[in-house]
């Protein structure tokens, strides 16, 4: 009955300083936005990082020229530290020697800035262009939702053949079917074998803006003899993947021609590789997000703080007349404490459904699901449970020492 009746007063007291209560709670709540908002914005990208890696190929990892850089789906990100290219014949000699239980497949960038044509519809000139065999697409993680892939026989006979990224599709045929249509990459002409299913453009350069080129009409009508090409490879589960990418390290270096003392001069990368860097990426988002929450709340603190000294330098004689009826410190301090605790909840639930709110608005937009960050949840609440007990003691403290006849006495 005793918290009830303190809990009475400590609304009471709030509506007496309405303004200044609201303003508090605002500023509180501001803070609790910024923790817990961008904190669950963070889980939801992880999230969605998590299912792209997993939708191209968890258990799979590449092989380049590239050391120290990251490349994944057609796109490249860093800076080559070296760069002795992996020649066609160097790849296919892989691709026929690598016994480990797996599936190969040999790809190369062409260009990132291409153009697609077909009567008076064209794209604009940012469509990359990749050279792949029949292995790619489910190495990769790729799925056809219209025609076929690539096959063997494409392949050797260097059919002029090319299969569409799904933005691609829609611009180049906007209300036709892009099957067995002819098309212009560039100045070349192609005939659409296949449509990609649409994969968004969340990771890397963007797998709808891509097409596929057989790798043989590549290196024919593109590249020169020096190009380095890039191998992917897929194993059955996770367990298999260090195996194979010791057996692959070996094989590699047998084909270059390196000796025991030379360092290896190609990159293996796991296809989750650049996932855990994103992810590793985002923990400075999670720093500043926390810093500026501390920051907001310490502000609040102190604003609550001299809120709650101005209150009891207001309510002078309402304390001098609880004690002369028999109200105790311990009484008066703990009315005080609750009223301290009750506005920086009121600011911590309002903060907390504002960050829910904008967390999920921004997984959404990034392709991750609904997410309810419980423990996102109880760390506000503590938060300001911890801010109203700092800034309200000082005040219960002083409005419980108070001296009842004194405090009658005030004017």
């Amino acid at each position: 009955m005793k918290i009830r009746e303190h809990l009475l007063i400590a609304i009471d007291a709030i509506r007496a300083n309405m303004a200044r209560s609201v303003i508090t709670s605002l500023i509180i709540a501001l803070g609790i936005v910024a923790l817990v908002g961008v904190l669950t914005s963070v889980d939801g990208i992880k999230s969605s990082i998590n299912q792209k890696f997993t939708e191209i190929g968890a258990n799979s990892f590449s092989i380049n020229d590239r050391v120290g850089s990251a490349h994944f789906g057609g796109g490249r990100r860093g800076f080559k530290k070296e760069n002795t290219p992996i020649l066609f014949r160097e790849a296919e000699e892989f691709k026929k020697e690598f016994k480990f239980p797996s599936v190969i497949s040999i790809y190369v960038d062409v260009t990132g800035a291409s153009t697609v044509k077909s009567g008076s519809n064209k794209t604009d000139p940012n469509i990359s262009v990749n050279g792949i065999d029949e292995d790619y697409l489910d190495v990769a993680g790729y799925s056809i939702e219209k025609g076929r892939n690539f096959s063997n026989t494409d392949i050797r006979l260097n059919n002029n053949f090319v299969i569409l990224g799904s933005t691609v599709a829609q611009r180049v045929f906007p209300n036709s079917n892009p099957l067995d249509q002819n098309v212009l990459v560039g100045s070349i002409a192609y005939r659409v074998i296949g449509v990609l299913k649409s994969k968004g453009s969340s990771i890397g350069s963007g797998t709808d803006r891509m097409v596929f080129i057989p790798v043989s009409v590549a290196r024919e009508k593109y590249l020169k003899s020096s190009t380095s090409y890039d191998i992917n490879v897929g194993v059955g589960s996770p367990e298999l993947l260090e195996p194979a990418i010791d057996e692959a390290t070996a094989m590699m270096r047998r084909i270059r021609k390196l000796g025991t003392k030379e360092k290896t001069n190609f990159e293996i990368l796991k296809s989750d590789s650049l996932a855990n860097s994103l992810i590793e990426n985002l923990r400075y988002m999670t720093i500043a997000a926390t810093v500026i929450g501390f920051i907001t709340l310490l502000g609040a603190a102190i604003g609550l703080l001299n809120i709650m000294l101005v209150s009891v330098t207001e309510r002078t004689r309402e304390i001098g007349t609880r004690k002369a009826l028999g109200a105790t410190p311990g009484v008066i301090m703990t009315q005080f404490l609750i009223e301290a605790i009750s506005i920086c909840q009121v600011g911590g639930i309002l903060g907390i459904l504002g960050g829910i709110a904008i967390g999920n608005f921004v997984s959404g937009y990034v392709g991750g699901g609904f997410i309810i960050p419980w423990g996102w949840m109880a760390l506000g609440v503590t938060l300001c449970f911890i801010v109203g007990v700092a800034a309200g003691f000082y005040p219960a403290r002083k409005a419980a020492k108070l001296d009842p006849i004194e405090s009658l006495r005030f004017e």
